[in-house]
């Protein structure tokens, strides 16, 4: 076999990606391939680390090179003199082998389904939903492929800003592409995203930070790739709670068990709780409101975020 008519056999993303996702039991979407396309064009990505990034192929995977039983290459006019078991031969692609499963003991609650006050769900094929979908692929871009988490909190200056809004889709989005996400409601001071999914809030991060105990998850019903905590009762000392070392704990353990994991919080000119949960998390996304949130309390906000040495990934401006 010559060193040229291997050279010749150059895998089409494409291909490389649907035997790949079908390896692992998926199908991949047209969004997703014309999502890895783009990627590898704007960011000279290969396969395996466009796919990566995006969140299309498990982050605590190993690479191994796996003969397929049909070609997925170029078939070059040298190459199709070959007997064809010789041609197949040549053909051999990047699939994935999963090396660790990521198995998280949880205490299940009963099953939700996003409502009618997130648009990404009531109508996913809305402008406002491709605007979320581009959010994500951006996020997926900036965030590194690493075999822990990527945890994300979202944080915004006032209230009614859209902050649980943006939380709980950009959590939609990522579960989406199959990769498993937690959506943590971490504002203990007026939680919403138990009303968001239309679930009981009488136990959830509070109560299991005060007794040590696992949280009662809920799993997103038609996305078996996310699950919900949300804040459980309010408590009487929530910035307490999240700043003294015992939340941080659970977020190493999420770290360990999911591939993205969004954190709501509460306002952040209101409390401190929101630059605690930003520190712990590593990660920001800033959200503003048009027409609503002041320059000068989006100023603030930014100068308080850079004391606590988090990236900020982005910045939304919502006009809703």
């Amino acid at each position: 076999m010559s060193a040229d008519i291997t050279d010749d056999l150059v895998p089409d993303p494409e291909a490389q990606l649907t035997a790949a996702l079908r390896a692992l039991g998926r199908k991949p979407s047209a969004d997703e391939l014309e999502q890895l396309a783009e990627a590898m064009q704007r960011f000279g990505f290969d396969f395996r680390t466009g796919a990566l990034r995006l969140g299309l192929l498990p982050q605590d995977a190993v690479i191994e090179p796996i003969e397929l039983v049909e070609p997925v290459a170029t078939v070059t006019a040298e190459t199709a003199r070959l007997p064809e078991r010789n041609r197949t031969s040549l053909v051999q692609i990047a699939l994935l082998k999963i090396s660790a499963s990521r198995a998280l003991v949880v205490k299940e609650g009963l099953p939700v389904r996003a409502g009618k006050d997130i648009p990404f769900a009531a109508d996913p094929y809305s402008h406002h939903s491709e605007r979320i979908r581009a959010l994500r692929t951006e996020l997926l871009l900036r965030c590194p492929s690493t075999r822990t988490a990527n945890v994300i909190a979202v944080v915004s200056p006032g209230a009614r800003e859209g902050r649980s809004q943006l939380a709980a889709e950009l959590a939609l989005a990522f579960a989406q592409l199959g990769t498993q996400t937690l959506l943590v409601d971490a504002d203990l001071r007026s939680p919403r995203q138990h009303h968001l999914f239309g679930c009981d809030n009488g136990d959830g991060l509070s109560q299991a930070i005060e007794r040590q105990d696992l949280p009662p998850v809920h799993r997103v019903e038609d996305l078996a790739h996310m699950a919900l905590l949300t804040a459980g009762p309010v408590p009487a000392n929530p910035l307490e709670l999240l700043s003294d070392g015992r939340f941080a704990k659970w977020v190493t353990r999420w770290r360990d068990s999911y591939q993205f994991v969004v954190i709501d919080t509460p306002p952040m000119a209101r409390c401190s709780d929101a630059l605690a949960l930003a520190a712990i998390a590593g990660r920001t996304i800033v959200l503003t409101r048009a027409k609503h949130t002041s320059y000068k309390d989006a100023k603030e906000m930014m100068r308080r975020l850079a004391n606590t040495q988090a990236e900020i990934l982005g910045a939304v401006v919502s006009h809703h």
